[in-house]
């Protein structure tokens, strides 16, 4: 990851100018350490400009002081973090990202990690604060990303929200133990970086032959990655997938990546990823007003990547397989028809309907791969599925979808713990008659109604018992409002979700 901000740890001590971050709640009152390491001129400045401004401290507001009087610094920047139960409920990765929004470009910041009275005490507040301060520091890194590589004039970064200051030390009362929580954090921050990366490129980079290839850099951190070309393919019988690719000069590859850092014949975890590099929809050729974005509609299998180099980045304690089918959607002369019959690797046939419902035929054949090949304890997998599921839950949630409760239910608490949240749909009986067809074993699209849902049902019959999600992105995974943790078109989403899915149920 090419770092845009450094982000360190050290105990209170002297502030050597630049910008200054410090917290205060609803009484405006700096916290013991911020009062004295700005010494007494500061808190009569924060009441006099808070007056001014009518700043009333509600969570993630700012206050900013140029040039302070009294004070030796640039910048004093006041941010607020409410009352007591504000606070009880306060996200501090968001607080991060606020708080580099405010941060100016190409001058060292300093943040002041201690908050007005909690009611907690001792080493219990000090490893509190600890993770609190390495969850700002991923907030920091998260904001500071720009895709920018492209652009031959980068504008004036010296703007607040513009470019990231150099370095960011982040004050606070147990410096080690807050190292040691930052370094999963950054590693964490690592994988979104890279699945936003991968997200942003344009198509005419990112074919499937060159995400395959930065795919395979994950072996310098110990990922075994394997790439099967075409005729490996054909071989295994991917018929599905690579009927999806056939319009396309680019081959397709799957890209399968393992992390081995739980115990030897522990069945692993895993994840599979759409990787259509550029959908044009094939002959059922999409309108041409917005294309240009379906070069994220590989954002499923960015997020995979960015998963395995988190894992491995912070040498998480489980077996993963990761795996992802890559291609190109194109209408050319020997493009997939409406009306074709395809036999998919788990030997099922298919009725093509729309050549734009493209995506669930590439994961069909990668979820039967990983499920017979790895007979994994799960597998979900992430997909820019579906325009409909846009239309049921907008921008703010995912679509869930599962055959295991157990699952679905721990991938809702992982969503609410990051921020990435999911919110889950319906599968059936009903549902799945609507994908049977009077020439094949299925067709693969049941029409306008119920959309996301025939899709996943669609999936279903490709995972057998293996207990199983479907998360449909399309909402969330490129294109998204701007945040405070996230100012780029391609969020990287899914890959903090995930992480915090593993962490909490599956490392050993």
């Amino acid at each position: 990851m090419s770092e845009r901000v450094k982000v360190e740890f050290k105990g209170f001590e002297r502030i050597q100018g630049g910008d200054v971050v410090a917290f205060v709640g609803e009484g405006l009152d700096l916290a013991p350490a911020a009062a004295q390491l700005l010494g007494p001129a500061a808190q009569p400045l924060v009441r006099r400009a808070a007056e001014v401004e009518r700043f009333k401290a509600k969570p993630r507001s700012a206050l900013v002081l140029a040039a302070p009087a009294g004070l030796d610094l640039d910048r004093l920047i006041i941010v607020g973090v409410g009352d007591n139960d504000d606070r009880a409920k306060l996200d501090y990765v968001t607080l991060g990202g606020a708080v580099m929004g405010k941060l100016a470009a190409d001058r060292p910041a300093t943040v002041i990690f201690d908050l007005p009275a909690t009611g907690k005490g001792g080493s219990e507040a000090a490893s509190a604060d600890a993770l609190a301060a390495a969850d700002i520091g991923l907030g920091l890194r998260l904001r500071a990303y720009k895709f920018d590589r492209y652009k031959t004039k980068k504008g004036d970064d010296a703007d607040a929200n513009g470019g990231a200051p150099a370095r960011v030390t982040i004050l606070v009362a147990d410096p080690s133990e807050a190292k040691k929580r930052g370094r999963s954090r950054e590693a964490v921050a690592a994988g979104v970086v890279l699945a936003r990366d991968l997200i942003n490129e344009p198509p005419n980079v990112l074919h499937p032959e060159e995400f395959a290839d930065r795919a395979t850099q994950l072996e310098k951190l110990g990922v075994d990655v394997e790439v099967l070309d075409e005729k490996q393919l054909k071989k295994l019988g991917m018929r599905a997938l690579l009927g999806v690719a056939q319009g396309s000069k680019r081959e397709a590859r799957v890209v399968v990546m393992r992390w081995n850092g739980g115990r030897d014949g522990d069945r692993p975890v895993a994840f599979v990823g759409k990787g259509v590099c550029f959908d044009s929809g094939g002959i059922s050729i999409k309108p041409g007003a917005g294309m240009e974005d379906m070069k994220g509609d590989m954002g499923g299998a960015a997020c995979v990547v960015g998963l395995m180099q988190a894992l491995a980045s912070r040498k998480a304690k489980v077996n993963v397989v990761g795996a992802v089918g890559l291609v190109e959607n194109m209408p050319d002369g020997n493009a997939q028809r409406p009306g074709d019959i395809v036999t998919s690797m788990s030997g099922q046939t298919i009725e093509i309907i729309n050549t734009d419902a493209e995506g669930r035929l590439v994961l069909a054949d990668v979820l039967w791969y990983v499920h017979d090949r790895f007979d994994p304890t799960f597998m979900v997998d992430l997909a820019t599925l579906t325009g409909a599921i846009i239309v049921s839950l907008g921008h703010e949630h995912a679509g869930l979808f599962s055959n295991d409760d157990a699952l679905a239910e721990r991938l809702i608490a992982a969503g609410i713990a990051t921020g990435e949240t999911v919110w889950r749909m319906p599968l059936g009986k009903a549902y799945d008659k609507l994908i049977d067809s009077k020439f094949a074993d299925m067709k693969n699209t049941g029409g306008r109604n119920g959309g996301s849902i025939t899709a996943a049902q669609f999936l279903q019959r490709f995972v057998e018992k293996t207990p199983w999600a479907h998360l449909d992105i399309a909402g969330t995974g490129m294109g998204v409002p701007a945040s405070d943790i996230n100012q780029s078109w391609g969020p990287g989403w899914g890959v903090r979700l995930l992480d915090r899915l593993v962490r909490d149920n599956y490392e050993g």
